[in-house]
């Protein structure tokens, strides 16, 4: 598996909702596997959600969010029905791109493989901290990893 780390330049750090939805058309662009856009919180979800309706009115990104459902003390996870998904969780069995922006690593294991992973690294102490956590779990793990300044 390849993982790119996105490093953020302070410019692009204030765009960090645009650089999401402009590195989500791309991977789009190059691909045709379903994308999944982790995000740690309720409000990060929101916010992403609302950035890929509006960031560019002639570029829609079709999306939904993946909502999970009890039934009878059995959690149930409703399908994806469009090619990007947003979650604070990984699905199981999901095999696509992953653009994490979450504080830990994406947890792979036997029905959670992953084609590539996009980790975005904030330029603040905290999420370069997170970011060198996630790369040597990675690293361990003996995964293929690059990174880029943007």
């Amino acid at each position: 598996m390849k993982i790119s780390f996105y490093v953020l330049s302070e410019s692009k750090a204030q765009e960090f909702l645009g650089f999401i939805c402009q590195l989500t058309q791309t991977a789009l662009n190059k691909s045709e596997q379903s994308l999944l856009i982790l995000a740690s919180d309720e409000a990060q979800l929101t916010a992403l959600d609302d950035a890929l309706w509006s960031k560019d009115p002639l570029s829609f990104i079709p999306h939904q969010r993946l909502l999970e459902t009890t039934d009878h003390d059995t959690k149930v996870t409703t399908q994806p029905l469009a090619p990007v998904t947003l979650s604070s969780y990984m699905p199981a069995d999901f095999s696509g791109i992953v653009i994490n922006t979450t504080a830990h690593p994406v947890s792979t294991n036997n029905s959670v493989k992953p084609s590539r992973i996009l980790e975005i690294i904030k330029p603040d102490e905290t999420s370069m901290s997170e970011g060198r956590h996630k790369y040597k779990s990675y690293q361990q793990a003996g995964y293929e990893l690059t990174h880029f300044k943007v």
